[in-house]
This record gives structure tokens, C-alpha cells and sequence, in this order.
């Protein structure tokens, strides 16, 4: 008997083992092929995006601000946060966040305005609902540059005999008191880049809202119309909750697109306009010469300010998918 115990004693000290690595080479042969397939993927985002953004992060804490430098005929030095201070004590600097956030609101109210009520005019049982439709999102399809140009001459300062765009419009329908200098104007100039921003993005947002709309179950509506609601509160306590988190995603859209704006800004005036100068506008024109280390910085500061908008959304969006 006590032979028979010492030989079964290691087989059933060895059956734990042999169970741990049968789980482990199921679990490879479970995850292994997606790992390698996703594996490439993995890779490029590690060098070409996360690997690059670091670098941009080190370059803003050096002070590689001339040719030379950037051709490793003089030294670069590292200086810490010395780029950023000198930035954000800049007016220049400051005059362009303050653009930016202009630009934003503007551009975020206006798109979320009129794709709400674009989206809720068709909503409607209307006739033709496909060409209004097509014809709200086309100027989506347009790029920005194309676009920009096109609005570059309409929002032309020039007034009086020479007006031309839409200073000639208003002049021709009898408001030429209306004329003003649009992006030629010191203070508010960024908001009327503004105006072909919303014309281009009203679309995809009211593509946005209709679907939002579209998936509102219409039991909810008629228990509501059944429990006495009037049409006020049939939206306020029924359909906007509903529409929450398709507005909440059209803003985050909107608004870091907002915050990286350049090419339509680019088009509409251009780099040398002080007057719609926004950071991505600074960072092109330190590239411009050769000023590395403040381009980085600035875009190191956008990469900031988008993190803000973006995070707090991923998260919350996580929580919620995770409930």
C-alpha cells in the first residue's frame, strides 16, 4: 500500500501542472492569431504616431530655433519648459488662442444650430426629403481649400463701387449698411471664416440629429401624447434626453476639428493675416523658419487643449458602454 501511495503521489503533484499548461497553450491558440494579425497595426501606431508624438515632445524642450541648428552645424541645448513660458507670455501667442476659441464657438454653435434644425425640419413627412437631404450635406463633399477659395472672394472688405461678394449682395438688396471689412476686421475676422466652416459642416451634423431622431422609437412619442404631454414637453422630456449623446458626439466632432482648423483658414485668408491667426497658423509659419523647437511647442499645446475635449469623452463613453 505504501509502494502503490509513493507512486501516485508525483502523477497527482504533476496533474496541476499539466492542467496550467493546457489552459495557457489554449489561451495562446485563442488569442495568438488575433494578436499576430492585429500585431502590424500595433507596430505602425507605436513608431509612426506614438513614437513621433514623442518626439515632437522632446524637440519643444530644446531650443532648435534656427537652420543651422536644425542642420547640426550649431548645437541644440536642452532648456525644459522655457519654449512654452516664452509662448504663452507672447501676445501674438495669446491673440491666436484667443482666435481659436472664437473660432470655436462659433464654429460649434452654428453647425450644432442649423443641423438641429435642418434635422428636425426633415424629420417631417415632407416631399422631396432626398433632395433637400443632398443638398444640405454637398458642401461636405467639398474640400476645405476649394471651398476657401471660393469664400476668400465672397467675404472680400472691399465696399462701396468696388465691393464684389457679399458686400456686393447686400449692397444690391438695399443693406449696404450691413458691409463690414469681414475677415479684414482686427477684432472678430476669425468669425467669418467661421461662416463657410458652418456652411460646410451644417450637413454632417444634421446627418447627425436625423438618424438620432430617426431612432426614437415612435411608441415613446404617442405614450407621451397619451399621458397629456404637448409638443413643448414631448421634446423636452422624451426626444432631447434621447438626442443627448448624438449631441454630445457631434460636439466633440465638431470641436476638435475646430481646434486644428489650417487648410480652410489657409484658403480663406493665409498665414501672414493677423487677423485669423490661430496656433496651427503660428506652427506653419515657425516651420517656415526653421523655428522647430516653438513649432513643436505649439503643437505639443493643440495636442493639450484636443486631449481636454477628447478624453473626458472616451471615458465617459467607456463608463456608459460598460454599464
Amino acid at each position: 500500500m505504501s509502494g502503490n501511495v509513493a507512486v501516485k503521489t508525483p502523477e497527482k503533484a504533476r496533474t496541476p501542472q499539466k492542467r496550467q499548461r493546457t489552459r495557457s497553450s489554449n489561451g495562446i491558440k485563442q488569442w495568438g492569431p488575433g494578436l499576430l494579425l492585429v500585431s502590424p497595426s500595433i507596430i505602425l501606431v507605436a513608431v509612426f504616431v506614438y513614437g513621433l508624438l514623442g518626439s515632437n515632445l522632446f524637440t519643444s524642450l530644446q531650443d532648435n530655433h534656427s537652420a543651422p541648428q536644425v542642420s547640426g552645424v550649431q548645437p541644440v541645448n536642452f532648456v525644459g519648459f522655457a519654449n512654452f513660458v516664452a509662448l504663452f507670455a507672447d501676445k501674438d501667442f495669446q491673440h491666436s488662442l484667443i482666435n481659436l476659441l472664437m473660432f470655436t464657438v462659433m464654429f460649434l454653435v452654428g453647425t450644432l444650430f442649423f443641423g438641429f434644425i435642418w434635422a428636425w425640419l426633415l424629420d417631417k413627412p415632407i416631399k422631396g426629403e432626398g433632395i433637400f437631404r443632398s443638398v444640405f450635406l454637398f458642401p461636405m463633399a467639398v474640400s476645405f481649400i476649394a471651398s476657401g477659395v471660393v469664400w476668400r472672394w465672397m467675404l472680400n472688405s472691399a465696399q462701396g463701387e468696388n465691393a464684389s461678394g457679399l458686400n456686393r449682395l447686400l449692397q444690391m438688396i438695399g443693406l449696404g449698411g450691413l458691409q463690414n471689412d469681414w475677415i479684414s476686421n482686427p477684432t472678430f475676422g476669425v468669425l467669418a471664416v467661421g461662416i463657410p466652416a458652418v456652411w460646410q459642416l451644417s450637413g454632417y451634423v444634421m446627418a447627425l440629429f436625423l438618424a438620432g431622431f430617426r431612432g426614437i422609437p415612435d411608441d415613446l412619442r404617442e405614450a407621451g401624447r397619451v399621458d397629456g404631454a404637448n409638443e413643448w414637453q414631448l421634446y423636452r422630456y422624451i426626444i432631447f434626453p434621447q438626442l443627448a449623446p448624438v449631441a454630445l458626439s457631434a460636439a466633440i466632432i465638431i470641436g476638435h476639428m475646430s481646434l486644428k482648423s489650417f487648410d480652410l483658414i489657409m484658403a480663406v485668408a493665409d498665414q501672414t493675416f493677423y487677423q485669423t491667426k490661430v496656433p496651427a497658423i503660428d506652427m506653419y509659419n515657425f516651420m517656415t523658419v526653421s523655428d522647430y523647437s516653438n513649432a513643436a511647442a505649439v503643437g505639443t499645446v493643440l495636442l493639450v487643449i484636443v486631449a481636454l475635449l477628447v478624453v473626458p469623452y472616451l471615458i465617459h463613453d467607456a463608463k456608459e458602454s460598460s454599464r
